[in-house]
């Protein structure tokens, strides 16, 4: 089993996803895996959460360890002896530190960005990521409704939050793949969820389409310690 990379604590994950056509991500699914679809349709979904408590390879980095992300991902999927390993893949990710984005471009050619961020969160209740971008302050947000739970297996919800690889495409075209750990999350559902963003200068005009519109479905999972293992080129 690959080394500990990270261990933090990822908190209140705001998900808000949107029902896509899978020709727009087909030419971004990474090298050996698929588009994992749910019913027979593909998501993303913006995500923002709280990292803490990070420290990498072991080592609490000072004024690195707590910070807000928001991301844009999908879901792909990989089979290794007969079994299906679920995971993500990013198209953007945003953090506040240059540090963080860095070493994320270097060691796993994610698309990190730096952007200022702040965030407000009363769980339960609402939740909102924000971070300025083109002049302007642009947000992800929603509201908590009704009670958290452990989401049935073959629900949306774990479709979403449950996923325990992540794969990210090379520069030489190439694949990353590395494991994620951590328990079960209680989730709840969401209302009024809303994306303000100018989507064409932060995601590119392909995405317009579909995020400029309501949300197929919002959820919030109240997050756990974590461990992310080191990348291993497949």
């Amino acid at each position: 089993m690959p080394r500990v990379f990270l261990t933090a604590e990822w908190r209140n994950l705001l998900m808000v996803n949107y029902v896509v056509d899978p020709a727009l991500l087909e030419p971004l699914v990474p090298v050996g895996t698929e588009l994992d679809l749910w019913n027979g349709r593909a998501y993303v979904s913006i995500v923002g959460f709280r990292f803490l408590r990070t420290n990498v390879m072991g080592v609490p980095v000072p004024f690195h360890r707590n910070f807000d992300e928001v991301n844009l991902r999908f879901y792909v999927r990989r089979q290794v002896d007969g079994a299906w390993r679920s995971g993500v893949t990013f198209v953007k990710e945003i953090v506040p530190r240059r540090a963080i984005a860095f070493v994320a471009r270097t060691l796993y050619n994610e698309n990190y960005v730096r952007l200022p961020m702040c965030s407000e969160v009363s769980v339960p209740g609402s939740v909102r990521y924000g971070w300025r971008h083109a002049g302007d302050w642009e947000a992800v947000s929603a509201t908590t409704d009704g009670d958290a739970g452990v989401p049935a297996p073959d629900s949306e919800e774990s479709f979403i939050t449950e996923h325990y690889w992540g794969y990210a495409r090379q520069r030489d075209g190439s694949t990353v793949e590395y494991g994620v750990e951590h328990p079960r999350w209680r989730v709840w559902r969401c209302t009024a969820a809303q994306l303000t963003s100018r989507v064409n200068l932060l995601y590119g005009p392909t995405f317009v389409r579909y995020l400029a519109g309501p949300p197929a479905s919002a959820f919030l999972a109240e997050g756990s310690p974590v461990i992310v293992r080191r990348g291993v080129r497949l």
